[in-house]
C-alpha cells in the first residue's frame, strides 16, 4: 500500500508498508533490539533470541508491519488483536536516524486506517520514564487508561 507523506522537511515521499514475514525476522531483531535499549526496557535478550522470539511471535499470534520510504525501512509494528474486539499494539518503532520527519505521524496512520480496523480501540503501554513515546501517542489522541503497579 502507498500514501503520500510530506515530511518536514525536503521532498514529499511515497511511504509504503507490507506486512512482515519469518524472513523479516533479522530486520525485526535488530530494530527490536534499537527499540529495548531506547525506551529503557530492562529486556536482556539477545539480538538472536530477538529474531528467534520475533519468529515465534508471527507463526503463532503477532502481525508485523514494515513500514518503508524510498526502499528503506523507517518503521515497524506489532499487534494482535486483543480479546475485547480491538488491538494491541506491543510495539512501534521508528528507525533512529529517520526520526522528526514525520514518518511515525505518518506510519501510525496507515496502520490505524489500513492495517487495523479504524473504528476498533487499540492499546498500547509506554514504559513510564519514556517521556518521548509518552508524548507521541498522545499527540496523536492515545489517552491514559490503566497504569501497572510492580513490586520488587
Amino acid at each position: 500500500m502507498t500514501a503520500s507523506l510530506w515530511p518536514s522537511r525536503g521532498q514529499p515521499a511515497a511511504m509504503r508498508w507490507r506486512r512482515a514475514t519469518v524472513d523479516d525476522v533479522g530486520e525485526l531483531g535488530k530494530l527490536n533490539a534499537q527499540l529495548i535499549q531506547d525506551e529503557g526496557h530492562e529486556n536482556a535478550m539477545s539480538v538472536p533470541e530477538l529474531e528467534r522470539r520475533m519468529g515465534d511471535w508471527l507463526v503463532e499470534t503477532y502481525v508485523a508491519t514494515l513500514f518503508r520510504v524510498r526502499g528503506r525501512t523507517v518503521a515497524y509494528s506489532l499487534h494482535r488483536d486483543d480479546d475485547r474486539g480491538g488491538h494491541y499494539l506491543r510495539q512501534f518503532f521508528v528507525v533512529r536516524d529517520e526520526r522528526r520527519k514525520g514518518y511515525g505521524r505518518r506510519a501510525m496512520e496507515l496502520l490505524i486506517a489500513e492495517v487495523l480496523r479504524p473504528d476498533a480501540r487499540l492499546h498500547l503501554q509506554v514504559l513510564l520514564n519514556n517521556d518521548r513515546a509518552r508524548s507521541f501517542y498522545q499527540s496523536l489522541g492515545f489517552e491514559p487508561y490503566a497504569l501497572t503497579l510492580e513490586k520488587r
